[in-house]
């Protein structure tokens, strides 16, 4: 039984590249592993000083009157929208490889050390707040820089053995067209979790701050 000519090209894109997209799922799950176990290498002085500046900055923030959450949605989604673009434009280099690869790696171990630190700080309280705060805009944001990543590096792949290998010859310009294609749905998708970020988050974080800090 033939299938839908409209599923083909994406079971067939993630059938050739599972190992790009397993490798970057590892390399992200590595850097969420390294940041815990930096949260561990710390000093109790250092902990407490830590959490000094960031109760200090979270009470402060959240009880801000001014801030709208119009500018949260800006803000965030200027951060993202500006993270995928940076990995756009590393992928149409052939040497923006292994920044790709720091990059992804650094943003597991944001997380990693995010929700580490208040978790040893905080016990159930900790992992409460991370997951109001964290959780609900990652669900969407995790799964698109790792696609983004694997994305960036499939094309600098590409171009690679286009340039090296005269076997492998493909028309770039048409699969230049689909990878920008590919950045543009992420960036309108990324605007979403941005929505949630500014408002499920946010709201969040400030029923539940009285509770789990003091």
């Amino acid at each position: 039984m033939k299938l839908p000519k409209n599923k083909k090209p994406i079971s067939n894109h993630f059938a050739k590249y599972h190992t790009i997209y397993i490798f970057t799922i590892i390399l992200f799950i590595t850097g969420i592993i390294f940041g815990a176990i930096i949260v561990n290498s710390m000093t109790f002085i250092q902990k407490q000083d830590l959490f000094f500046y960031l109760e200090r900055f979270f009470l402060g923030f959240l009880q801000d009157g001014d801030i709208s959450k119009q500018s949260l949605f800006k803000n965030a989604a200027f951060y993202h929208i500006q993270f995928l673009s940076l990995l756009f434009f590393l992928g149409l280099a052939v040497i923006g490889l292994p920044i790709i690869w720091v990059l992804l790696f650094v943003k597991g171990v944001a997380i990693g050390f995010t929700v580490g630190f208040f978790v040893n700080q905080l016990g159930f309280k900790g992992l409460l707040f991370s997951f109001s705060a964290i959780a609900p805009q990652n669900l969407i944001i995790i799964p698109i820089y790792i696609i983004a990543s694997s994305f960036a590096m499939i094309f600098s792949l590409t171009l690679l053995q286009s340039m090296f290998s005269k076997r492998y010859k493909q028309p770039i310009l048409q699969i230049f067209y689909r990878y920008t294609a590919v950045f543009i749905g992420l960036m309108i998708v990324v605007g979403f979790a941005a929505l949630l970020e500014s408002i499920v988050s946010f709201e969040t974080m400030r029923l539940i701050s009285d509770r789990f800090i003091n």
